[in-house]
């Protein structure tokens, strides 16, 4: 059975760090992502990995201020969130592709989802 189990969110004040985890476990993928969800809107693509750490992709938004990471001993991906500002602020989620999936940043495509954890940026 597929868990992805997030960890890391919370409330900081703008230019703050945070990080994000995303520990799976229950098969290998062929890539892991991080979304974002406003209430009422789409999940927002944020970044993504490929299972090998071979591609990377960001979003605009964030790109120069997020890494996203991996440790393979873990199984776990990260989300490292620096000069975070208060439009950052919403609910996260990491997503996997199955293995043998063409890499993407559509969250639909993805299937399998963490539980969400909530970024919260104080002006």
């Amino acid at each position: 059975q597929v868990q992805l189990v997030e960890s890391g969110g919370g409330l900081v004040q703008a230019g703050g760090s945070l990080r994000l985890s995303c520990a799976a476990s229950g098969r290998t993928f062929s890539a892991m992502g991080w979304f974002r969800q406003a209430p009422g809107k789409e999940h927002e693509f944020v970044a993504l990995m490929s299972w090998n750490g071979g591609t990377i992709y960001y979003a605009a938004s964030v790109k120069g201020r997020f890494t996203i990471s991996r440790d393979n001993a873990k199984n776990t991906v990260y989300l490292q969130m620096n000069s975070l500002k208060p439009e950052d602020t919403t609910v996260y989620y990491c997503a996997a592709l199955s293995s043998g999936r063409l890499l993407t940043r559509t969250h639909r495509s993805y299937d399998y989802w963490g539980q969400g954890t909530q970024v919260t940026v104080s002006s």
